[in-house]
C-alpha cells in the first residue's frame, strides 16, 4: 500500500512505514534461511555432514556437528538481525528483536517436533541464542 504525498513537484508516491518494516524483517529472515540452508548443503558437498537421504537422522549427527551447525546458524542469525535493523525504517533494535521473536519461535516449535528424536542440548541451544543475536545485530547495525 501507498499514500500519495502532493509537493510542488507533483504527485510523489510514499510507501507506507509498516511496508517498509515488514520488508526488513522479511529480508533477514530470507537471508538467514538461505544462508543456512546453502551452507547446510555445501558441508553435505564436501562430506562433512552426511548425505541429504540422511539428514533428518540423528544417529549420523554428532555433537562436534551439531555445534558446527550451531555456530554458523547463530552467525548467520546475527547477520539477519543486522540487515533487518539496517533496513528498518526507524526503530532499529525493535525490527532486529522482531526478527528475532520470529526465530526464538520456529526454535520453539523445531524444539516441540524434534523432543526426544533430536538432541536435546542443540534444540534448546538455537532457542537461547535467537534473542541475543538480535540484540547483537541491531547493536552492530547501530555502531555504524
Amino acid at each position: 500500500m501507498t499514500t500519495v504525498t502532493l509537493s510542488s513537484a507533483g504527485v510523489v508516491p510514499r510507501a507506507c512505514w509498516y511496508n517498509n518494516s515488514v520488508v526488513a524483517v522479511l529480508a533477514g529472515l530470507f537471508v538467514n534461511a538461505i544462508l543456512s540452508s546453502a551452507t547446510d548443503m555445501i558441508l553435505v558437498a564436501v562430506g562433512v555432514f552426511p548425505p541429504l537421504h540422511e539428514f533428518g537422522n540423528p544417529a549420523f549427527f554428532s555433537d562436534s556437528l551439531l555445534l558446527l551447525a550451531l555456530l554458523y546458524r547463530t552467525a548467520f542469525g546475527v547477520f539477519g538481525c543486522y540487515l533487518t535493523a539496517r533496513l528498518a525504517p526507524r526503530r532499529p533494535m525493535t525490527h532486529s528483536l522482531a526478527l528475532a521473536g520470529i526465530g526464538f519461535l520456529i526454535g520453539v516449535a523445531g524444539a516441540l517436533a524434534t523432543w526426544g528424536v533430536w538432541q536435546s542440548w542443540y534444540s534448546l541451544a538455537i532457542i537461547a541464542v535467537t534473542l541475543p543475536s538480535g540484540w547483537l545485530g541491531a547493536r552492530i547495525a547501530q555502531s555504524r
